[in-house]
């Protein structure tokens, strides 16, 4: 077999056949194809795409370039979420506890953020001590006890994902959405979980843009999960701006304890709790989803959820964060309205670039995170406010954050007629 043979067979719009993608994956991640060869067919894919059967063999090459996490060992259903990313999204610190003090097996491998995005580890690990590298052994066994356990993903898991992602980067391919999936689902599916909700986002603060391309990502990852006898859901919610209030590590923390005590934002409960009847009705706890959310919400107003969040951090050697002093930044500025209406547009990508700049996010994988800094709302999409009334307050650590300060107001659009707020959950794919 030729790498030259398969990048002209694709650049001709004909199927790669299982043989033929094992070849390149595994000759790609072995070192014997060179990069030009792979972005050749990279560039092929991109334009002519794949089918839902290429789409699976390419899963499950890259699937099986490293290693496959065995939960067998947990008792129960093992369930798992994944966000494609988006600004404020905290949804895992929140999910996590809620199912887990519901009786579910929720056993998640999580990443760090990178650009406007942020990552679940890095917001676990502004709470002080927070070990986010346990073994195998230890993982599965915090899951047995308590329900319940976040980790750092392995370099041993989807190599071929993290060579094939460094080539997608620099020859721009990233977007190619049977590419987008088959990274996705290989690195669920090798964490072991048995059901998988997806949250795919589309808004400015998306990768998604559109309603028709998360709807293609969301179906092709469902049909990949049940290619693998899994059981998937892909929810599509907004991204347009920020979910909840809170951007920055620590202020996202504090936000999910919040939430998890009852007191959090409206958008944030709302989807936590939508997207964890699923996890808890698939897990086969309850009949149907009206008491699966019934169960949740019991949780929450019991302070149970909350409770197990403690716990959670307790058990990964973290110190439970004090409320009242738990961020520490040299100043707090306020953003103010320079006219009265209703906002109209919250630019999420803006929020979330601005927020990196302050250090709550990267430019780079190297760049340390400043895990007090960020940015909290008082306004969102559809809420009236007058002039000069406070939009958002700047979290900073820095001296001069004029630009910041102008990036946020500029991120809301006020208008003088009253607007609705975008849907949260635009639809459900099973």
């Amino acid at each position: 077999m030729r790498m030259v043979d398969i990048i002209e067979k694709k650049r001709d719009n004909h199927p790669l056949s299982k043989k033929e993608i094992d070849f390149f994956v595994e000759g790609y991640t072995q070192g014997h194809i060179p990069d030009y060869q792979v972005s050749a067919l990279l560039m092929a894919i991109y334009f002519n795409s794949m089918d839902d059967d290429e789409a699976t063999h390419f899963t499950n090459a890259i699937l099986n370039s490293g290693d496959i996490i065995d939960l067998s060992s947990i008792e129960g259903i093992k369930v798992d979420k994944h966000s494609t990313g988006g600004v404020g999204d905290k949804t895992t610190l929140v999910l996590g506890p809620l199912v887990a003090a519901c009786g579910a097996k929720f056993a998640k491998l999580s990443g760090r953020g990178l650009g406007h995005t942020g990552g679940t580890l890095d917001k676990l690990e502004s709470i002080e001590g927070f070990n986010i590298s346990l073994s195998n052994e230890a993982f599965i066994d915090q899951v047995n006890k308590l329900n319940l356990a976040v980790a750092g993903q392995t370099s041993s898991l989807a190599p071929a994902d993290k060579a094939l992602y460094a080539l997608r980067d620099v020859t721009g391919t990233v977007p190619s959405i049977p590419l987008i999936a088959a990274s996705i689902m290989s690195k669920k599916l090798a964490s072991g979980a048995d059901v998988i909700v997806l949250d795919v986002k589309i808004g400015e603060g998306a990768f998604m843009k559109t309603l028709e391309e998360a709807r293609e990502l969301a179906r092709i990852m469902v049909k990949i999960g049940k290619n693998f006898d899994k059981k998937v859901v892909a929810f599509i919610t907004d991204m347009s701006e920020p979910l909840g209030f809170a951007v920055g590590n620590k202020l996202e923390v504090l936000e999910a304890i919040r939430t998890l005590q009852g007191n959090g934002p409206k958008d944030l409960q709302e989807l936590s709790v939508e997207i964890g009847a699923h996890l808890v009705h698939q897990a086969g706890l309850v009949e149907n989803l009206k008491e699966a959310r019934k169960m949740i919400n019991e949780k929450i107003s019991s302070l149970e959820a909350s409770d197990k969040f403690k716990a959670l951090v307790e058990a990964q050697n973290g110190t439970y964060p004090n409320l009242e002093d738990y961020i520490k930044t040299k100043g707090i500025v306020a953003v103010k309205a320079e006219s009265s209406g209703y906002i109209k547009s919250l630019n999420a990508l803006d929020i979330g670039l601005s927020a990196m700049r302050l250090g709550a996010g990267r430019t780079t994988k190297d760049d340390k995170i400043d895990a007090d800094v960020g940015i909290v709302l008082n306004k969102k999409v559809g809420n009236k406010v007058e002039k000069g009334e406070d939009l958002a307050y700047v979290y900073t650590n820095k001296e001069n954050i004029d630009e910041e300060l102008k990036t946020v107001l500029n991120a809301f659009t006020i208008s003088e007629e009253p607007v609705e707020d975008n849907p949260l959950i635009y639809e459900v794919i099973e």
